[in-house]
């Protein structure tokens, strides 16, 4: 199918993804994001190999490897400190990094100019309301009074997704983990030419983002899913450091900016049935929302753009399309998220202890693998 009208609702990775990918292949796109002042957090993002692959796909490679630091490697530590591993990871394309961390604003960036170069609109400050399929085309009412009728609509707007909620009341919603993550940015270590991991009861990962920059994620457990005041909230980081490694106390002590902490409860979600009704359809964190020991979040939500486009091009007709794309995702995400979900219960001791090492290289077999 050609030139389709197509609402994305949600500007984030996914959805300025699936904007890139739906107008290389000719459609018309608009995306709505409800935030007006389209704020990202300042911390970085870990991107794997089969990210760097995908964004070859999307013809959007270089740019991103301009705002981004590679690496070829995961090295994983020990609680106390002690190298255990350094595992290879495999280069998807050639003569460029396995895998790259980059600030999430640069990303977004990268993903915006790129979908509006693609032809896409992109408004902001904006939801929709009423959303109506007749079989032929989806009527919109959005947030600003306005209204306009698509072909396909496609809900990339997370795991607390409206759209979901709207087209698929029955389906499975975010369940926290008893877990949350703390990130913080730090000048680069010197040496640091890897992801590095420290197993134990507090994960920690320290990931290049640039030449000068690295950030910090720290997964910690939180049983009663507080919340935090943004004043104090770096001392309250810096103790949740206190029985890692000295080298990670040590960092630490630079944790001293409340305004740099990003923190955010862990929950995870699979939705098992459909992913679409009619003509709507969800990607990304809106069905498949997977906590972050495996660094797959952002990269299933950019390949499930490319193979939602790949898909419509294809088919005969926008439900067929969006079946098919479904039952190409569902096993790959669904490994991402349990196999990530296992980790965290390792961690939490509501499930056996996974071994990082063994987890991490089987990861990078099955993402290296076609989409």
């Amino acid at each position: 199918m050609q030139n389709l009208d197509i609402l994305v609702i949600g500007a984030g990775i996914g959805g300025l993804s699936a904007a890139i990918a739906l107008g290389r292949k000719g459609h018309r796109v608009t995306v709505i994001e409800r935030d007006p002042s389209w704020s990202v957090y300042g911390v970085g993002i870990i991107q794997q190999s089969n990210v760097v692959r995908a964004m070859d796909q999307l013809g959007v490679l270089d740019s991103f490897l301009d705002a981004a630091c590679g690496f070829d490697a995961v090295e994983i530590f020990a609680p106390d400190g002690t190298k255990v591993a350094r595992v290879p990871t495999p280069r998807l394309v050639e003569g460029k990094p396995a895998n790259v961390g980059i600030g999430r604003r640069a990303l977004q960036k990268v993903l915006g100019d790129n979908a509006r170069a693609a032809g896409a609109e992109i408004c902001l400050g904006v939801t929709a309301e009423v959303m109506q399929d007749d079989g032929a085309k989806v009527g919109v009412t959005f947030s600003n009074g306005q209204a306009a009728s698509f072909d396909a609509v496609i809900g990339a707007d997370g795991v607390y997704s409206q759209t979901r909620k709207i087209v698929l009341p029955d389906a499975e919603t975010p369940q926290f983990t008893g877990q949350a993550v703390w990130r913080y940015n730090f000048p680069r270590a010197e040496g640091l030419d890897a992801l590095q991991v420290y197993n134990g009861p507090t994960g920690v990962g320290l990931v290049p983002m640039s030449a000068e920059v690295m950030y910090m994620y720290v997964t910690t457990p939180e049983p009663d899913n507080p919340r935090y005041p943004t004043q104090g909230i770096a001392a309250a980081m810096r103790a949740k450091l206190a029985n890692c490694s000295p080298a990670i106390r040590a960092l630490g002590e630079q944790i001293t900016d409340d305004g740099g902490v990003v923190y955010r409860p862990l929950e995870g979600m699979m939705v098992h049935g459909d992913w679409s009704r009619g003509r709507i359809g969800l990607l990304g964190d809106a069905v498949h929302a997977t906590t972050p020991h495996l660094g797959q979040g952002a990269g299933m939500a950019i390949e499930d753009a490319i193979v939602l486009a790949e898909e419509l091009d294809r088919a005969s007709d926008v439900e067929t399309a969006l079946k098919s794309y479904r039952d190409r995702r569902y096993e790959r995400c669904r490994y991402i998220v349990e196999s990530s979900l296992a980790i965290c219960h390792g961690q939490l001791g509501k499930g056996p202890p996974v071994d990082n090492h063994k987890a991490t290289g089987e990861m990078f077999a099955v993402v290296a693998q076609p989409i």
